[in-house]
């Protein structure tokens, strides 16, 4: 049995331990140039400014080389299903589909260096930094073999690619002195409106140092919000409104244009 003065040296050698660990790691301080995003008609795109500081204080631990850093900006949530297409009977028809679940309607990581110079896989995937480390979860009842699922995951991540709605910024963080940087990430007029996160983390020679989430919300304001709540709230009487509409437009253009 240990005695009580033992345990009682123990427990302040495991508090002290501690204190000293905390006052070693560096932290994250990151900001926002605009924690919103407002889409009216004409909206083009916008871009946001993310800049931040490493922290550090007298007891934080001299580290050789450079820091990296990795910036990324993650959409909403959604369910998504590729499928592949074959030839039937001269015909190009719909056959094996992959549903891939909590994938990110949105991803832009922007980074000092490639994720592969980052870090090891196994940290990459923990944390989604790279559109290779993805995390995207399939159904445990998927159809699909085995051999062919990396053939739909490429498939997906390289729609995305061309949608423009998943990117990779490598060598975008820039540091403005040992400890300040920032990075500018675009947003398309395809953004998906949403409550987004922007994660950054600092990495040192494959191993992550500090982490910090920040919010971002894309939404849309005026006729385009009023118009966006109908359809998701009330999807008939905005399918009836948008015949109307459609029927009243015809019959004023024959007006218009009707020759005489």
């Amino acid at each position: 049995m240990i005695s009580r003065g033992r345990s009682l040296f123990l427990g302040l050698l495991f508090a002290a331990t501690l204190h000293a660990g905390s006052g070693q790691a560096e932290s994250l301080i990151t900001s926002l140039s605009s924690d919103q995003v407002l889409i009216e008609s004409n909206f083009t795109g916008a871009e946001i400014v993310i800049f931040g500081q490493i922290g550090r204080d007298g007891q934080t631990v001299a580290r050789p080389g450079n820091y990296d850093l990795a910036v990324v900006l993650r959409g909403p949530e959604q369910i998504v299903t590729t499928r592949r297409k074959d030839r039937f009977l001269g015909l190009w028809v719909n056959r094996e589909a992959e549903t891939f679940y909590a994938v990110p309607s949105f991803y832009v990581m922007s980074s000092t260096r490639p994720p592969t110079e980052m870090g090891h896989r196994t940290m990459l995937e923990k944390y989604g930094i790279g559109i290779n480390y993805l995390n995207l979860p399939i159904s445990p009842q998927s159809e699909v073999p085995l051999s062919d699922r990396d053939d739909f995951r490429d498939a997906f991540l390289r729609l995305r690619r061309q949608q423009g709605v998943f990117s990779e910024q490598a060598g975008k963080v820039e540091f403005l002195t040992d400890s300040l940087f920032r990075t500018t990430i675009s947003l398309p007029a395809t953004t998906p409106v949403g409550v987004y996160t922007v994660d950054t983390y600092l990495i040192h020679e494959g191993a992550m140092l500090a982490t910090q989430e920040k919010g971002l919300t894309v939404a849309k304001t005026g006729f385009e919000q009023m118009a966006f709540d109908l359809a998701h709230q009330r999807p008939a009487l905005y399918g009836v409104l948008a015949v109307v509409i459609a029927v009243f437009t015809g019959w004023l253009a024959g007006v218009v244009f009707r020759k005489d």
